[in-house]
């Protein structure tokens, strides 16, 4: 999810998916089978990853932050953005990939959740299988294509809507081939854009909808520190900050990392994956 404005919290007033999201801000979590697409057997309830409960009328739920009071447990979250078409450009040297972070990540012990595109895995299946085996962190679906499931989403193409759980399948399937075995059934929708009819044409895919309510402004940022203090002003206990592991379009992502990582430690902060945070939505600490 590539964002070339700084608030991505203004433009997601996107039509009725600000009231998709007020109306599942605070789904009880339920646990659920493994996410649609995968080869895994269906786990007991009790074993499967949380996710939350239907929305209204049965739509996708979207999980937007945790428990505000309580812990203070925040997620990282890091969206590896590569789009269908974009092959050529990684073949002549861009880099849609950042190691460097995710030295970073582990150097600091860090747990963080990857939002990831099929397409990214594709292109990098050697880091795609790495971060998938390390208990530090946990993927999750970003899309295989990271086309647009609404109209007029920051200039990405469109999914068509009879295609759009096939796009989250094909991402789940190009995870296990690069060797991933269990991906989350979380889902992040490219550039965050949704409504009604994505939601809907979602819920036999089985997955939680994962938004954000920090935005780093990393995309596309050349200011470390203004990002920084984006991210140190915006971070409440139960936070999901948004940023990116695509070095060419987020360059800044590692150095934020590095800074803002101490600075919330010290200020009581404590790091999980988004799949902590979903499971204790709606319950106490």
């Amino acid at each position: 999810m590539i964002i070339r404005v700084r608030r991505i919290a203004a433009v997601c007033a996107l039509g009725t998916a600000l009231t998709a999201l007020a109306a599942c801000s605070a789904p009880q979590p339920v646990r659920a089978p493994r996410a649609a697409g995968s080869t895994v057997p269906s786990a007991s309830p009790a074993a499967g990853p949380p996710t939350l409960a239907p929305g209204p009328a049965g739509l996708t739920p979207v999980f937007e932050h945790g428990p505000r009071s309580g812990d203070r447990a925040i997620a990282l979250t890091f969206d590896a953005d590569m789009t269908a078409d974009q092959g050529p450009r990684a073949e002549q040297g861009e880099r849609f990939d950042n190691p460097g972070l995710i030295a970073a990540l582990r150097e600091l012990k860090v747990p963080a959740t990857v939002f990831m595109t099929g397409r990214w895995a594709e292109q990098y299946p050697r880091q795609a299988r790495s971060l998938g085996r390390d208990p530090l962190f946990e993927i999750a679906n970003h899309s295989y294509s990271h086309y647009a499931f609404t109209e007029d989403c920051y200039g990405l193409p469109t999914v068509e809507e009879e295609r759009m759980r096939a796009d989250v399948e094909r991402a789940y399937a190009a995870f296990r081939a690069a060797g991933v075995r269990d991906a989350m059934p979380y889902f992040r929708f490219p550039g965050g854009c949704h409504d009604t009819r994505a939601l809907r044409a979602l819920i036999p895919a089985g997955v939680t909808a994962v938004q954000w309510d920090v935005v780093s402004g990393d995309a596309f940022a050349t200011d470390a520190g203004a990002v920084v203090r984006d991210v140190l002003d915006g971070v409440r206990p139960g936070s999901v900050v948004v940023m990116h592991c695509t070095l060419s379009a987020a360059p800044t992502t590692e150095r934020v990392v590095r800074e803002v990582v101490p600075e919330l430690r010290g200020k009581g902060f404590r790091f999980v994956k988004v799949s902590e945070l979903i499971g204790a939505s709606g319950t106490r600490r």
